[in-house]
């Protein structure tokens, strides 16, 4: 079962309404720029994670930065393999002093860390990114039904408590609120694998954990998911239409109404 063809809107985005309430217009003339500025500088952030520069993933990213860049989009890309991103959540994140020398816990030292912007630089300098992005596109193979661990590292050291989310705001209420996000990515098994009755399951109940666990928990907005599935193992006829696909799609990304984050939606 695939997730709802995605709905189009040629209503003001989210991210442009944010924009607009942030300014004071004062006459027509300042409007008119104003809108036309929100429109085409939006900012988007590509978290990129395989080692292959030449694979269907690489491809996908430098056809989205293309694409995108073509609209106007101020387009960053984070290659966490070529920038040796530290996976690893650690006591170096912190600088100085812990908030408890006596027990690590690394939940609450990012936490406190974070206020007083003590985290380390390559942290401070993802974080920024994030917070500068309209649209952040995590472009990557699907690794034992989840994402690769340097990914999965970039999640936890840069979405941290303070910065992304702050019990109660989380989900709809996330610190991210405002932010809309997109997993697009590769699998090793194909469609019929990935389906309800396939021996892999359906696709959705996989993406429940990132999707609502993780990008929902902290308010960014979910635009449904782009599949390949098992470009490996089809012709290369099939690899240039999924490459079109996702071109195609990219024409349109900022009139796409995100999915609705429910359980009722991964598991009906």
């Amino acid at each position: 079962m695939r997730f709802p063809v995605p709905e189009r809107t040629t209503e003001i985005s989210f991210c442009d309404s944010l924009l607009i309430l942030q300014v004071r217009i004062r006459n027509t003339a300042e409007t008119k720029v104003f809108l036309l500025r929100s429109f085409f500088w939006r900012k988007v952030l590509i978290i990129y994670t395989h080692q292959e520069p030449k694979s269907l993933n690489g491809s996908l990213k430098n056809l989205a930065v293309e694409e995108l860049s073509k609209q106007g989009c101020n387009v960053t890309t984070s290659d966490l393999y070529a920038m040796q991103f530290e996976p690893r959540a650690t006591r170096n994140d912190i600088i100085g002093c812990l908030h408890n020398s006596e027990h690590f816990d690394y939940g609450v030292e990012s936490w406190e860390a974070y206020k007083r912007r003590c985290l380390a630089s390559d942290l401070i300098e993802e974080q920024r990114k994030v917070q500068a992005a309209d649209l952040v596109i995590f472009q990557f193979p699907l690794y034992w039904f989840s994402m690769p661990a340097i990914m999965k590292g970039w999640i936890d050291r840069v979405l941290v408590q303070g910065f992304a989310h702050n019990f109660p705001q989380c989900y709809d209420d996330g610190l991210l609120k405002n932010k809309l996000a997109l997993l697009s990515f590769t699998t090793g098994g194909d469609e019929e694998m990935f389906s309800k009755g396939g021996v892999s399951g359906n696709i959705r109940y996989l993406l429940w954990p990132i999707q609502h666990g993780i990008m929902h928990f902290c308010g960014f907005k979910v635009l449904a998911p782009q599949i390949c599935f098992a470009p490996k193992y089809v012709t290369e006829e099939k690899r240039k239409e999924m490459l079109t696909s996702w071109a195609q799609r990219l024409k349109t990304i900022w009139e796409e109404k995100p999915i609705n984050c429910t359980p009722e939606l991964y598991f009906k």
